[in-house]
């Protein structure tokens, strides 16, 4: 293969039918019949999502002539013999709106690289150009570009030519065209844009301020020079909607235009505080994932799985440091973090799965499962996202423990980044744990064998009351009770609510059951999954007055439900159940010692300036 650029064309062909014209041309193919692929999967999303299925039409030519061209596999394509030059032209229907997909209207068109830039086999490593066009027509005109890659030919924010240093960089930069607002400001001598599609209200002026101190926060907890010098934030503004992909130099971001930042001048509320941790996720992701990786992302196969024990690591601490940096670089209150932390034990503790399987199987899984949830999800899986968090809190708090604040998991990720992250190496699948050791001195392997490998109880109890904190378990107040809170309440009555041990699809006029929980009341009467609940003890049951039907009873007493399982009544017989202790509320100590006091204010601080 010669080491001429790869050089791609893409254009938004028909916007109305949501379709871009992408072309690629190898100026001196493989003799044999060159061959081109669509990945299988985007990276950051562990999930086979056959982006080739989105091809409506595909051809090649070379100079004027046609090349035959036909497909080998389910995403890869092989051309004819031909000399040189070889163009191939894919016309590729964009309807995703998420941030892992492509999506085009006559509002704006976005799209990530795997979705629509076809791998030259043999000619990943060479530099790649690609023209950026505009849709044809007036009513586009004041259509801009955004993107994190590097401009060659093109004006700031315009079409034109950008550039790649290879292909794996290429479809590492997301490109969102259209008419967005576009905020900037600059964090530890790094421009930051943000650049925001949709409907939207936004106070540019607060949302920048309040990214520029997370981001300058993140950059100087891993140390300068940061591994980018510039990043984007894309921001898709929807009426409901969460998400955030990262890459090397950006992050698309989903969410709903409620989250975005109000002109009323407040504290950030409970939406845009959920913004802000999504925001402050996917930039420590740049260290944590792009350059800090599994080795078996190292390089990333991009045609099938890349099983690893380790995303526990990459999602669950990341998970942790998202929120934590909110509170430590002064964007959240120290009382607001904590109700975050107890809704994290409080979703973990409602989790039957989670004495099923182990986070590291469930990493191990997430191609298979996490990606893939169905009525059975709770009972049968764990999430590597939140009992990844909590593995990580405890773990910190061991750390500052056992070595009386000296060392803590700060200085375990800043190690990683240097010994793995800086020299793009791969992480080994025993590396976090290994590098835990050597960096804090401590025997870690009792722990990471609980904590990972079993099946056993987070210690979160103990490990919180060494920075002063108390965790207490009370009953849920209701079905929207998330944890966190203290109850409004008293405990007697508590005591008293039932649970029928199934929870409720939120949509529509029907009450169905979406997830019946092991060992609960409707499981042991046969209720199932898809279940649609018409009347208990003879009186209707609706979404609407469901909490209130159940409110009549006590725990142990027995109800008739009646039911459709598809188009068949039936009837069961219900004894319902005690409401669990599952709902997690974290706070201060009333009486701690100042140790754990002034551990818990170490451990909340801004983190130290890092040369």
């Amino acid at each position: 293969m010669a080491s001429e650029a790869v050089r791609y064309r893409i254009q938004p062909k028909r916007p109305e039918a949501h379709r871009f014209e992408v072309s690629v041309t190898v100026a001196s193919p493989d003799p044999a019949g060159q061959r081109f692929a669509l990945p299988a999967w985007i990276p950051g999303s562990y999930l086979i999502r056959d982006f080739a299925r989105n091809v409506v039409e595909i051809h090649a030519t070379s100079g004027r002539r046609p090349v035959r061209i036909a497909k080998v596999d389910k995403h890869t394509w092989r051309a004819a013999p031909c000399r040189g030059p070889l163009t191939v032209t894919a016309e590729i229907h964009a309807w995703d709106l998420s941030v892992r997909g492509a999506h085009l209207d006559t509002t704006h068109g976005f799209f990530n690289g795997p979705c629509v830039f076809l791998r030259v086999l043999g000619a990943e490593s060479r530099r790649c150009e690609v023209e950026i066009l505009p849709p044809r027509g007036a009513r586009y005109r004041g259509w801009r570009v955004a993107t994190a890659m590097r401009r060659r030919r093109a004006p700031r924010h315009g079409f034109g030519t950008y550039v790649a240093a290879d292909y794996d960089e290429l479809i590492d930069h997301p490109v969102e065209m259209g008419a967005f607002a576009l905020g900037a400001f600059v964090a530890r001598g790094v421009r930051h844009e943000i650049a925001i599609t949709g409907r939207h209200d936004v106070d540019m002026e607060r949302l920048c301020r309040d990214l520029r101190r997370l981001c300058a926060h993140h950059i100087r907890f891993w140390g300068t020079p940061p591994p980018m010098d510039r990043y984007l934030f894309l921001v898709t503004a929807v009426g409901d909607g969460y998400g955030g992909l990262e890459h090397r130099a950006s992050t698309a971001l989903l969410c709903a235009r409620d989250d975005l930042p109000s002109r009323d001048g407040g504290g950030p509320d409970e939406r845009y505080r959920t913004f802000l941790g999504l925001a402050s996720h996917e930039y420590f992701h740049t260290w944590n994932v792009k350059r800090i990786k599994p080795a078996a992302f190292t390089p990333y196969d991009l045609d099938r799985e890349n099983n690893t024990s380790l995303l526990w690591a990459f999602e669950g601490i990341t998970s942790y440091y998202d929120d934590l940096a909110l509170v430590r670089c002064g964007l959240i209150s120290e009382r607001d973090y904590l109700e975050l932390l107890g809704r994290g034990a409080t979703t973990l503790l409602r989790n039957p799965g989670r004495t099923r399987q182990t986070v590291a199987e469930s990493s191990w899984d997430a191609w298979i499962k996490y990606y893939r949830p169905d009525e059975n999800s709770v009972n049968a899986g764990v999430s590597y996202y939140g009992k990844g968090s909590l593995i990580a809190l405890c773990l910190d708090l061991l750390i500052r423990d056992r070595t009386r604040g000296r060392k803590s998991l700060d200085d375990v990720m800043r190690a990683l980044w240097a010994r793995y992250g800086r020299m793009a190496i791969g992480v080994p699948e025993d590396g976090v744990e290994r590098t835990a050791a050597e960096v804090t001195g401590l025997r870690l392997r009792g722990f990471f064998d609980r904590a990972l490998r079993s099946t056993d109880e987070l210690p979160l109890a103990r490990m919180l009351k060494t920075v002063g904190l108390g965790l207490t378990l009370r009953p849920a107040e209701s079905s929207s009770d998330r944890g966190g809170r203290a109850a409004s309440t008293p405990a007697r009555e508590l005591a008293r609510r039932v649970t029928i041990g199934a929870r409720v699809a939120n949509d529509g006029a029907e009450l169905k059951l979406s997830q019946v929980l092991d060992g609960g009341a409707a499981q042991r009467a046969g209720l199932s999954s898809g279940d649609v609940i018409v009347a208990i003890d003879g009186l209707r049951a609706t979404p609407g007055n469901w909490a209130a039907l159940l409110a009549r009873y006590r725990p142990g007493d027995t109800v008739e439900v009646v039911a459709f399982r598809r188009d068949e009544l039936m009837k069961f017989t219900v004894t319902l159940d005690a409401r669990a202790r599952d709902t997690c509320v974290i706070a201060p100590e009333a009486v701690a010692p100042a140790s754990a006091s002034r551990r818990r204010r170490a451990w909340l601080a801004r983190a130290p300036r890092r040369a």
